[in-house]
């Protein structure tokens, strides 16, 4: 199994995970749902309309924070941004009802996957395994 799919696997266990910008010197969390694992890339997206997608422009350093059980993961690094419409199709394809609302309303989709990414999985205790995404 490769890291990219460690922490995509983690992430289907923990089913919701919370995406963390920053917004000036102010810390702001969210929860997130979607990821697509993807010619051993984790792509993440949200609506290029939304603040969270003008925090990550302006400062790409993010952090993923999920929880399964008595685990949970931190993985970080910084957000690339990518425009790719076969990946885009993937998207349509795993969330065709969020995808009309966003053709309904003229939004758009932004993707990003983590460069340099640094995963951590961890017991409230103890670090299970550390590894480069």
């Amino acid at each position: 199994m490769t890291n990219a799919e460690k922490v995509s696997q983690f992430l289907d266990k923990a089913n919701v995970f919370y995406f963390l910008t920053t917004d000036g010197d102010q810390p702001k969390g969210r929860p997130f749902g979607f990821h697509l694992l993807s010619d051993d890339k984790l792509y993440f997206g949200c609506g290029t309309f939304k603040n969270v997608f003008k925090q990550l422009t302006a400062n790409p350093k993010v952090e993923i924070l999920a929880i399964n059980g008595n685990e949970f993961l931190r993985y970080d690094g910084e957000a690339k941004i990518v425009k790719d419409d076969d990946l885009l199709a993937k998207v349509r394809e795993a969330m065709p009802q969020i995808m009309a609302l966003y053709d309904k309303n003229g939004w758009e989709m932004g993707l990003f996957y983590l460069e340099n990414g640094h995963a951590e999985i961890r017991g409230m205790m103890d670090l299970k395994e550390e590894f480069d995404v």
